[in-house]
């Protein structure tokens, strides 16, 4: 069931306990958003009113169902750094990990990466912004068997395991916030992966789940074992 509206940096701080000064470091990346959403469309204008719900509490939720242990994270197609950025805020918030390696952002559009790496400098985040199509070998060569790889409306699952599936390693979690025709896409990227995948309810929009993926293996070049 989905949590009571995140209207803003209070109501964040009270579902998530974050510190101060990730609120901080939240309040900057909204002023950004707002001001550079003025020039390009980083996200859709109805969502603009609705912010700390939206996109920052959205994306937040995935935190927790991360396994603790997790040092390298990467999210793919960004955009205007949701859930990555935010998940990178979050996790600098935590303290005590200053060995951690940065939070990858693969993001192509090279304005939407621009975006990324004003807001990171602004709050003094440490991320590494990848402006580069997830598909290219050189993309995937970089980032091998990571911990967790994210993304939020970015292709159905069966492609989004296609453009993830690279990523992973042995014990690596995707966690994918999908709508409401969550069901059906698992279906569809059964008859092509073999994956293990639970479904989590939403915090903030009650149709709508998040694919918590492991071990994804392509069928094609796999056979399935009769």
């Amino acid at each position: 069931m989905a949590s009571s509206r995140i209207s803003g940096p209070k109501d964040f701080q009270a579902q998530f306990g974050v510190s101060d000064e990730t609120i901080d470091r939240l309040v900057i990346y909204e002023e950004q958003l707002r001001l550079w959403q003025r020039k390009i469309n980083l996200v859709a204008p109805s969502t603009m009113d609705d912010i700390w719900h939206r996109h920052f509490a959205d994306s937040a939720q995935l935190f927790d169902l991360a396994p603790k242990s997790a040092r390298r994270w990467v999210d793919l197609g960004s955009g205007a750094g949701f859930p990555g950025l935010v998940l990178a805020i979050l996790r600098a918030g935590r303290g005590g990990d200053g060995d951690l390696e940065p939070h990858v952002l693969i993001e192509s559009d090279t304005r939407k990466a621009a975006f990324l790496g004003e807001i990171a400098r602004k709050v003094s985040l440490p991320v590494d912004i990848a402006a580069k199509r997830i598909e290219l070998s050189s993309t995937q060569g970089r980032y091998k068997s990571v911990d967790v790889v994210s993304a939020r409306a970015l292709a159905p699952l069966d492609r989004l395991i296609g453009l993830a599936e690279p990523f992973f390693g042995p014990d690596t979690v995707g966690l994918f916030l999908k709508g409401r025709e969550v069901d059906q896409e698992v279906e569809t990227a059964q008859a092509k992966w073999r994956f293990s995948c639970s479904l989590v309810d939403s915090l903030t929009e009650a149709q709508s789940r998040i694919a918590v993926v492991t071990s994804p293996t392509d069928l094609i070049s796999t056979p399935v074992d009769p």
